[in-house]
């Protein structure tokens, strides 16, 4: 056991921040750390280092446990650029290399056994410190965590605040302590960063305890989950998608017994009520015996309600044409550097399609053209019939900062009466006086869904959000991903959350330097494509009389666990291509949809197209099933 927790408790002023805190960690091991904003997650790591003392409980230390600790948006100073700073991780090996190369110039002219002793105990301790790979170490987190080659030499005062964290993220991992402690380690990297250091993470030797707002990242690595709620611990061992299930499944049954004890107290208190009014000693006396019984039962308290499902049908004031989106041949320079070249894509009504790419791509660049802030250098971009854009774009730009949230959303809505408003700001997440806060006094999550709420309520039908997962914690993200499911416009969507694109998106594009490349469904089935890409480009580049025995090598192994993930996610794409056509059967049912011609076709439409799909996904499953059964 490399840590131990028990009944740890904070107060600061008059709030209880940690009531009862306990838990352990094993070897190796990795547990995610979740709670809303303000649970105290950050105040329970600062317990672990001993930066804090808590005011009762205890926590326990194995001897000689090397700690690591990644704080949330810290203060970064230092005089060293990128690579040097990391390389001051093994300024002993730095040390030992120089030693060794003094002492072969020494060599040349003294030959003694004293001096040759020296050097190959030197040398010898150099190897087993691993001494001869540390430089392509640095590189390789270097490169991981998504510095080129060409910023090794910047220097760190000279950085963003994102750019100083993921050098802190860095030097820390080179570090290789037994325990890491990481706040927020996905925030500011891409998609290609995230994916490096899960599999860094996945092969490293010590424990981890991670707060992190990334699902995937958390599924992906976490073995056991530990939410902070209302100041108290709980532990579910499984990765986040259990913890979600056996939450839900623990709510039900608590609220079972509690609404079953209730009745069991009323049912106790009528027949109380009853013996009582009949008068009679003996009647009386078994009165006061059944409140006995009952002032001795522990009262249960009322559970949480389950989460209301807090969805709004945000339905777009004007109907747009099919086609929504529409880029030939679009190309973007900057001081005679290419971003990208030759995009061709189209985007449909109704579709919602996330971009992703490396960071610096130009994704940002390619939505303010589409806004017209910014002209391509090349090429074509052309919004279709009765297309009206909203754009989000981290800034909330969109909102006033003297005003208060109900009066920022009313003021650009007055058509809505008050108890509307509040009923859609509760939707967002602002309940009772939140609604109240002035814009400026809003915390960045905040200010992100009072933005969000905004654009979603205007009269536009093509909503071009620019990472709008970026600050909210996951509950809000929740929030948001169901009211996007149930928005009637289009989406085009800029995120690095992969877990947001699995549960919003119906089709990825990947910004590539030449080119935009489409794939049918969510960041799963986009994955599944991409492995596909990279075994056949394995083959093709593998020699000529390789190249069979290689592929029958794929084939026998990953070849078969990728075929059988594949099939799994195309039944639940079906599934939930059904679910969501019987939704649509449903909405035909409505007036405002079969009293209108234009309405009903665009319904009959999107049931078609899922119909189809799910025909090309029947057919390749059943494929895939004849090819697995052909392998077995």
């Amino acid at each position: 056991m490399v840590l131990s927790v028990s009944g740890v408790k904070k107060r600061f002023l008059s709030q209880d921040v940690l009531k009862d805190v306990s838990f352990h960690l094993d070897d190796k091991e990795k547990l995610a750390l979740i709670g809303v904003n303000g649970a105290g997650k950050t105040t329970l790591f600062n317990i672990i280092l001993g930066n804090i003392e808590p005011d009762e409980g205890t926590v326990y230390l194995a001897k000689n446990v090397k700690v690591g600790y990644l704080p949330q948006n810290a203060e970064y100073t230092s005089s060293n650029r990128i690579e040097e700073e990391l390389m001051t991780v093994f300024k002993d090996l730095a040390a030992m290399e120089q030693q060794m190369r003094q002492l072969e110039v020494q060599m040349q002219t003294d030959s003694s056994s004293e001096l040759m002793d020296r050097y190959a105990s030197l040398t010898h301790e150099y190897e087993q410190r691993d001494g001869y790979s540390w430089r392509s170490r640095v590189r390789g987190v270097l490169n991981g965590l998504g510095f080129d080659e060409s910023e090794y030499n910047i220097p760190i005062e000279l950085l963003s605040g994102g750019q100083k964290t993921r050098v802190m993220l860095g030097k820390l991992l080179l570090e290789d302590p037994d325990l890491l402690l990481l706040d927020e380690p996905t925030n500011h990297l891409d998609i290609q960063s995230l994916t490096w250091l899960e599999n860094y993470l996945s092969s490293f030797k010590g424990s981890c305890i991670i707060i992190s707002h990334d699902r995937y990242f958390l599924d992906r690595l976490c073995g056991r989950t530990m939410e902070l709620e209302l100041g108290v611990s709980t532990v579910y061992n499984g990765n986040y998608s259990y913890y979600i299930d056996q939450k839900e499944f623990r709510k039900k049954i608590a609220i079972r017994e509690y609404e079953a004890q209730q009745k069991e107290i009323k049912r106790q208190e009528g027949i109380i009520r009853d013996l009582r009014s009949r008068g009679q000693e003996k009647f009386i006396k078994r009165a006061q015996s059944r409140e006995k019984v009952l002032d001795k039962m522990e009262v249960k308290e009322k559970p949480q309600e389950l989460k209301a499902s807090m969805r709004l049908h945000f339905t777009p004031s004007i109907e747009s044409g099919d086609l929504v989106l529409s880029g030939q041949e679009v190309s973007k320079q900057f001081d005679g550097n290419e971003l990208f070249h030759g995009l061709n894509f189209e985007i449909h009504k109704r579709e919602r399609v996330a971009l992703i790419g490396a960071n610096g791509i130009g994704k940002t660049t390619l939505f303010k053209m589409i806004m017209q802030e910014q002209t391509p250098t090349y090429g074509d971009l052309h919004l279709g019939v009765n297309v009206k854009p909203g754009y989000y774009d981290q800034a909330q730009e969109n909102l006033s900062p003297e005003k208060t949230i109900l009066d920022e959303i009313y003021d650009a809505y007055p058509s809505l009466i008050i108890p509307q408003i509040r009923n859609i700001l509760g939707c967002f997440l602002f309940r009772g006086d939140d609604v109240y806060k002035q814009i400026k006094s809003l915390s960045g999550g905040e200010k992100a869904r009072a933005s969000l709420c905004k654009i979603m309520l205007s009269n536009c039908n093509f909503l071009l959000l620019d990472e709008p997962t970026n600050h909210l914690d996951i509950q809000s993200r929740e929030v948001l991903e169901a009211n996007l499911r149930e928005y009637e416009g289009t989406i085009f969507f800029i995120s690095h959350d992969r877990y947001f694109i699995n549960q919003v998106a119906t089709r990825v594009l990947e910004l590539r330097p030449d080119g935009m490349i489409s794939y049918l469904g969510n960041y799963d089935f986009y994955m599944d494509h991409k492995r596909e890409e990279k075994a056949e480009e394995k083959v093709s580049q593998a020699p000529s009389e390789n190249k069979a025995s290689f592929a029958a090598h794929k084939l026998a192994s990953s070849e078969v666990r990728r075929k059988k993930a594949r099939a799994a996610r195309i039944e639940k794409q079906i599934d939930e291509n059904e679910k969501t056509i019987e939704e649509i059967r449903q909405k035909m049912l409505l007036p405002k949809y079969y009293s209108s011609s234009s309405a009903f076709k665009d319904l009959e439409k999107e049931i078609n197209d899922l119909q189809d799909q799910n025909e090309e996904l029947t057919e390749e499953w059943s494929r895939l099933e004849e090819e697995l059964e052909e392998n077995e």
